[in-house]
C-alpha cells in the first residue's frame, strides 16, 4: 500500500487509472477504499484518495490539535507535492467536500476543478451534527463500541435520524464498529465543530469549474446546503441525487455519471490549468 510521511504520520493513499489527476476525499469515518468503490473508473482521469488523519490506514493518530479542515487540506496538497502534481481536480463527499472547498479557498492555484458531494458544512458548524457526533464520541468513551452502539440505537437521536434516512442511521452506527473507533474518538469531537471556512463571501472567489451534488431526505447532509453552495459559487453546476436509502444502486450510478460527465466536459480546462 502506498504511504507518504508528514508531521510524523504515515498517510495512506490509493490511486486508480491514468490521466488528469482527480483527488476525491472521504467523509467522516470513511476511507480511501470507500472512495474508490464509489467513484469507480474514470477514463482519462487518475483517481487519488487519501486517508485523512485518524482515518483508514493512516497511522498513528498524530497530534489531536491538527485534526481539522485546514490540516486535512494541507495534507492533500502535501500528497500532490509528493507525487509531483502541480494542480488537480479536487472533490469529496461530506467531510471530504469540506476538505475540497478548503483546498479551493486556501490553495487556489492547486485546484483545477471542484466537486462537492453531499456537503454537511457551510461556513460554520451545523449544530445538529455537532450534537450527534458529540453524543457518539461520548458513548464510545463511556461504554465502548458494543455497549455504546446499543445505547445509541435506544436514543431519540437515533430514532429521529432513522425516521428520515435508514442510510444515515446506518452510517452513524458504523462509527461504533470502526476498528480504531476508540483510538480516533477525537475526530468525532473536533471535525463537526470545525468548518471548511468561516465566511461564505469567500465562496465568490472560486474561479474553477464546480459541480455540487446533494440529495433530499438526509438529516446529516441537508439538501439546502448543496443548493446554497451552488448558488454562491460562480457558475457552479448543481445535480440532485436520489437518496441512498431509496435506491443505492441508482445513487451510485448517478454519482459516477454526474461526476464523469462533468470531468469529461472540463478536461481541456483542467489540463490547461495543470500545465
Amino acid at each position: 500500500m502506498p504511504f507518504f510521511a508528514r508531521d510524523n504520520i504515515n498517510f495512506h493513499y490509493l490511486e486508480k487509472g491514468d490521466g488528469i489527476p482527480f483527488f476525491f476525499q472521504h467523509g467522516l469515518g470513511g476511507d480511501a477504499v470507500a472512495v474508490c468503490d464509489l467513484i469507480g473508473s474514470l477514463p482519462g482521469f487518475r483517481l487519488l484518495a487519501l486517508d485523512c488523519q485518524g482515518h483508514g490506514e493512516t497511522r498513528p493518530l498524530g497530534e489531536i490539535g491538527r485534526i481539522g479542515f485546514d490540516s486535512f487540506a494541507d495534507d492533500v496538497v502535501a500528497l500532490m507535492d509528493h507525487l509531483g502534481i502541480g494542480a488537480a481536480v479536487i472533490g469529496g463527499s461530506s467531510m471530504g467536500a469540506g476538505v475540497a472547498l478548503n483546498c479551493a479557498l486556501r490553495h487556489p492555484k492547486r485546484v483545477a476543478g471542484l466537486v462537492l458531494q453531499r456537503p454537511a458544512w457551510l461556513d460554520c458548524p451545523r449544530p445538529h451534527n455537532v450534537e450527534v457526533f458529540a453524543m457518539i464520541a461520548d458513548l464510545l468513551g463511556q461504554f465502548g463500541p458494543k455497549a455504546g452502539l446499543e445505547r445509541f440505537k435506544q436514543s431519540s437521536t437515533y430514532d429521529s435520524v432513522a425516521a428520515i434516512s435508514s442510510d444515515s442511521a446506518s452510517s452513524l452506527s458504523a462509527q461504533f464498529s470502526h476498528p480504531r473507533a476508540l483510538e480516533t474518538i477525537a475526530k468525532l469531537e473536533r471535525i463537526p465543530q470545525d468548518a471548511p471556512n468561516w465566511d461564505r463571501r469567500e465562496w465568490r472567489k472560486i474561479a474553477v469549474p464546480t459541480l455540487v451534488l446533494a440529495n433530499r431526505s438526509d438529516p446529516i447532509h441537508p439538501f439546502e446546503y448543496g443548493t446554497l453552495l451552488a448558488q454562491e459559487i460562480p457558475d457552479a453546476e448543481f445535480k440532485e441525487l436520489i437518496p441512498k436509502s431509496v435506491d443505492l444502486q441508482k445513487y451510485t450510478h448517478q454519482v459516477r455519471s454526474f461526476i464523469g460527465e462533468f470531468l469529461e466536459r472540463q478536461v481541456h480546462r483542467a489540463m490547461s490549468i495543470q500545465k
